[in-house]
């Protein structure tokens, strides 16, 4: 496994793990990398500094004084902080669909099922076909809990 810090075209900068550098450059042609505070698709690997071998002690407390330590169910950031609040209000607000987002929504916008907000899940087809058509669709900036680790 090979860490990277990579930034995006706007100087977002952020960590991610890969299984090794070809896996990376893979990723990158292949552009399934993306920024998760803006979502652009132009990242990049930033300027890292190198892995020294340190004895396990020098290398646990360099860790704790480098960067603070969040619980893992805590925000790490305040747009995640956005994105767990705006998660809670469409699974409070609105009903789960499931794979049958494409063909509930298009229902509801022919008004052949009840008016509603629902989530859900749709190819990148379905979603440009519904917007297309003119069914209001929009994506979410997560996955649905069952689809999550």
């Amino acid at each position: 496994m090979i860490r990277y810090t990579l930034k995006c075209e706007i100087n977002h900068k952020f960590e991610s793990w890969f299984q090794s550098a070809g896996a990376f450059d893979k990723l990158h042609a292949a552009g399934m990398l993306s920024c998760p505070d803006c979502g652009s698709e132009t990242v990049e690997k930033a300027m890292m500094a190198p892995r020294l071998h340190q004895d396990a002690k020098a290398a646990q407390d360099s860790l704790q004084e480098s960067r603070p330590m969040h619980a893992l169910t805590a925000p790490a950031s305040p747009a995640e902080a956005a994105i767990k609040e705006l998660r809670r209000k469409i699974q409070e607000h609105s009903e789960y669909v499931g794979p049958e987002f494409a063909s509930e929504a298009r229902k509801i916008h022919h008004g052949d099922a009840p008016e509603r907000s629902i989530y859900g899940e749709a190819s990148n087809d379905e979603a440009r076909q519904l917007a297309e058509d003119g069914v209001p669709v929009a994506p979410l900036p997560f996955f649905p809990s069952r689809k999550t680790n």
